[in-house]
């Protein structure tokens, strides 16, 4: 740290451990990250390429995917 700048955490009251120390910066993190996300419009998105529940196959409802001539290759495709 140079001389003229200043910190940018000061504790004015008190003698908190170092664990306390790193809570409270821990917190103050997350809650900036927070606040940025939501300045940007939540979190990023996941293409449906790259999203791993599509690996899962979907039973529910009797859905097994699709059937016929050239399924094989729609069945590599997202939904």
């Amino acid at each position: 740290m140079t001389a003229d700048s200043k910190p940018f955490l000061q504790i004015v009251r008190g003698d908190p451990s170092p664990e306390e120390i790193a809570a409270l910066v821990a917190v103050l993190t997350a809650r900036a990250g927070a606040a940025a996300a939501a300045r940007n419009g939540g979190a990023p998105r996941t293409s449906r390429w790259a999203d791993r529940s599509r690996l899962v196959r979907n039973t529910f409802a009797g859905d097994l995917g699709p059937r016929g001539p050239g399924s094989w290759r729609a069945s590599g495709l997202p939904r």
